[in-house]
């Protein structure tokens, strides 16, 4: 069955029980801790030892599991090293992280593509999967770089993470993209957005729903593909200013779309 997760992004101005706590009142399976340097610590890589054992007991008696942790564009590769590292420590499965680089430099695509071979098999290593999502902007940004990436990447413990507002605004379908991937994709990272805009937009509109992607075609899509991974909702952009009602309700919203799609297609 396709479990439904939210990142601790979403909850970026409060603390990661709070997080957890609301994301479980909002109906989901389980959370994607956020490492993402600078903007989101809820996992701090460098004292993940001393969260270890806290973190595991605020998921365990939420009822949730570890679904996958974020990390972010990769600048330090000792820190994902240590981000691995506490992933098979704490029983995260999936370690997901950006490609880095920039749109059509090839020799940033090629860096970008040896460093996710080398980081596999580290990955491999510690029993964690790696993955990797087309991002705007980035290298790998779109399905052909995806692609590229698929058939140079030998790991078994490397993976795609499919996200489908990415792909849309690279002026592609997401739910035509995805099939084309779907052998190696091990995460899904999932989101709406108004029009193919370079920014993922205000974060109410990023709510499953709300936005102009076809996200049920993208559903039967993975249905069809008989996907199995997690599928998290991903919402940049909260600010102090949000309550916590304001964030939850999107969390909330979200899984009240994604759960009643999936049950349509029988697959929850």
């Amino acid at each position: 069955m396709i479990k439904l997760g939210v990142n601790s992004v979403l909850y970026k101005e409060f603390d990661f029980a709070t997080a957890v706590r609301h994301i479980a009142l909002s109906g989901y399976d389980g959370v994607e801790i956020s490492a993402i340097q600078g903007m989101c610590e809820h996992l701090d890589i460098a004292r993940w030892k001393e969260q270890a054992a806290e973190l595991r007991s605020v998921v365990q008696e939420n009822g949730l599991s570890f679904l996958s942790m974020e990390f972010g564009s990769v600048k330090d590769e000792q820190r994902l090293l240590s981000a691995l590292e506490a992933a098979a420590e704490i029983g995260i499965p999936i370690v997901n992280i950006g490609p880095g680089g920039k749109t059509g430099v090839e020799e940033d695509l090629k860096q970008s593509i040896d460093q996710l071979q080398r980081m596999s098999e580290k990955a491999a290593a510690l029993g964690v999967t790696l993955c990797v999502k087309a991002h705007i902007g980035q290298a790998i940004h779109d399905t052909p770089t995806t692609l590229r990436a698929m058939s140079e990447v030998t790991s078994s413990a490397f993976g795609i993470d499919m996200d489908p507002s990415h792909i849309y605004r690279a002026k592609e379908n997401p739910e035509e993209a995805l099939p084309a991937v779907i052998n190696r994709v091990k995460h899904i990272h999932i989101r709406d957005c108004k029009g193919r805009e370079q920014g993922p937009g205000a974060i109410e509109l990023q709510a499953c729903g709300r936005g102009d992607i076809n996200l049920f075609a993208y559903c039967k899509a993975m249905v069809d593909s008989n996907y199995e991974g997690p599928v998290v909702l991903e919402v940049i952009g909260a600010k102090p200013e949000h309550t916590l009602a304001q964030i939850s309700i999107i969390a909330a919203e979200t899984y009240g779309y994604l759960n009643a799609c999936l049950k349509q297609l029988g697959s929850r």
